[in-house]
């Protein structure tokens, strides 16, 4: 995957959002740890659509997790509206990624360069990096 050189790379899952940089060339990345923001879960509206009847006998339908998806969305969105400009690169576990694809902004949508349905937070580095050059 092409990264662009200062794009942010959104690394998350259900729990946790790690923003990255990449510092390196667009075929040969390089992240450096921008931030872990810590978000506040707002928006639960997800979670209803799929309450069917086999995800609550399974238990396989977290909220929390879907409204994690929603609220990576929500802080990328307003940072885009406050004028941030970079490339963005999203990977993330399906699940989470479907929920931020669901809550971008246009604006948001114009700056993501790249996604992978891929869980990649507790990765190694180089493993990322691997990863990401690789898809």
């Amino acid at each position: 995957m092409k990264i662009p050189h200062q794009a942010l790379v959104a690394l998350a899952n259900g729990e946790r959002l790690v923003i990255m940089r990449n510092v390196g060339q667009p075929f040969e990345p390089k992240l450096e740890k921008v931030s872990e923001p810590d978000l506040l879960l707002t928006n639960f509206s997800a979670g209803v659509r799929h309450q069917d009847p086999a995800g609550q006998r399974n238990g396989s339908t977290d909220v929390d997790e879907l409204a994690h998806g929603a609220a990576i969305a929500e802080w990328f969105n307003k940072a885009t509206l406050n004028g941030a400009k970079e490339p963005v690169v999203i990977a993330a576990d399906p699940k989470t990624l479907g929920q931020i694809r669901q809550h971008c902004h246009q604006e948001l949508e114009a700056r993501i360069v790249g996604d992978l349905a891929k869980d990649l937070t507790n990765s190694p580095l180089p493993e990322i990096e691997r990863v990401l050059a690789e898809a």
